[in-house]
């Protein structure tokens, strides 16, 4: 349930720079020190989701091989966590493609 939760913070985190840079003048501004950038956040969401699906795969070898204490409901709730957060990846994937399609037909 952690990875809905941070997939969430995610989500307000990305809410909160959008209002932020709504609400800022038109002038460039200087990144702040030690403000994370939409890349680290993004990098940082790719790599949560890569750890999701590794600890989705560890877990169904380990069933696979018979070892105790793993049950098949476990196996499946992880290969469900990973499957919705691939699939929330590949929707802000596909929404970033169509923003940066639409930014490139702007006329000038």
């Amino acid at each position: 349930m952690s990875q809905g939760i941070e997939f969430n913070r995610l989500m307000l985190d990305m809410r909160a720079m959008q209002a932020d840079a709504m609400a800022r003048p038109k002038a460039v501004a200087a990144p702040e020190v030690g403000a994370s950038s939409f890349a680290d956040m993004l990098g940082g969401a790719i790599n949560k989701v890569a750890d999701v699906q590794g600890a989705s795969s560890q877990l169904a070898s380990a069933f696979e091989i018979g070892k105790s204490g793993v049950d098949l409901t476990d196996v499946m709730i992880a290969s469900q966590k990973a499957s919705v957060s691939f699939q929330a990846l590949t929707q802000v994937r596909n929404k970033l493609v169509q923003a940066y399609q639409d930014i490139m037909q702007m006329p000038v």
